[in-house]
């Protein structure tokens, strides 16, 4: 084809159509690129704030109490402790160390 010829208004139309099309594609593209980088760096730089705050609880356990068993699993620490009331179950959250609940087994 010759470059001294001009297009025809069809051609012209179209190729004009395809233009703003690949600006529109080009445009979406540079937005969800830019979006995944923000949130990258907001994760990057919110990292040392994740962490979560060093254990300070103590478990009182009453006096001649006997700890008969301890189980890990499915992000919980759970104690099992004799008392002369009965046996009471104790439940951690395995990342911080809190107490997550307690319960009490009583004799009849």
């Amino acid at each position: 084809m010759s470059e001294d010829r001009p297009l025809n208004p069809e051609a012209e139309r179209a190729i004009a159509k395809v233009r703003r099309l690949m600006l529109i594609a080009s445009g979406t593209t540079f937005l969800a690129v830019a979006a995944v980088l923000v949130v990258i760096g907001y994760r990057v730089f919110r990292m040392g704030e994740s962490a979560p705050p060093p254990a300070t609880d103590i478990v009182a356990v009453p006096a001649g109490a006997k700890i008969l068993s301890s189980a890990v699993g499915d992000g919980h620490i759970v104690l099992t402790v004799e008392t002369g009331g009965g046996i009471e179950f104790f439940s951690f959250d395995l990342a911080t160390l809190r107490p997550l609940g307690h319960m009490r087994v009583s004799k009849p």
